[in-house]
């Protein structure tokens, strides 16, 4: 890829519904800016010792709303990286006002049928056990996507290589660090 960004003085958060694409790009956006990246998920489960379904069948999601805003708040406190966040981590006031504070917001935002598409390849999506994945995922984007909209840039997510996604990440990266 011919893009020309430095490495970015903070840390670039990639919001966005599951399947979105968010630790995808994210770990490429990494390696191409050679910055670190973590998946707030990934952390999330660590600093619990079980799974993000298990957390939330015992614990429920305000409880794991809770977990996940102390975990992305010591995330952004580390040098800059690259942060996957989970689907509703962004729903959350708290946590989005961190983010919008401490780091550089990137909503994936992709369409129903490229959301399902993904979605399926994985069982472990405590939002989508036993309901209709379509008629969730619907009712998750009437929900989520004007609350997404708030972040600093919007890419949309295509179904293709991910170095498309990717280039368009990076493109408006570039954009963002001319006007600087």
């Amino acid at each position: 890829m011919n893009h020309n960004l430095k490495r970015w003085p903070h840390t670039i958060a990639l919001v966005g519904l599951m399947g979105a694409g968010k630790s995808c790009i994210g770990r490429r956006l990494a390696n191409n800016m050679g910055m670190p990246f973590m998946d707030a998920d990934q952390e999330i489960e660590r600093a619990a010792g079980c799974s993000i379904a298990d957390f939330f069948s015992t614990h429920g999601e305000k409880e794991f709303r809770e977990g996940e805003r102390k975990v992305i708040r010591r995330l952004l406190q580390e040098e800059p990286l690259i942060l996957a966040t989970g689907g509703g981590a962004y729903m959350d006031e708290g946590t989005r006002q961190l983010l919008k504070e401490k780091a550089l917001t990137i909503w994936l935002r992709a369409d129903l049928d490229l959301l399902l598409k993904r979605v399926q390849k994985r069982t472990d999506r405590p939002l989508l056990k036993n309901v209709d994945p379509r008629e969730k995922l619907a009712q998750l984007m009437d929900v989520r996507y004007p609350v997404y909209a708030e972040a600093d840039i919007i890419i949309d997510s295509i179904d293709g290589p991910p170095d498309l996604t990717l280039s368009r990440v990076l493109g408006e990266l570039e954009k963002c660090q001319a006007r600087k």
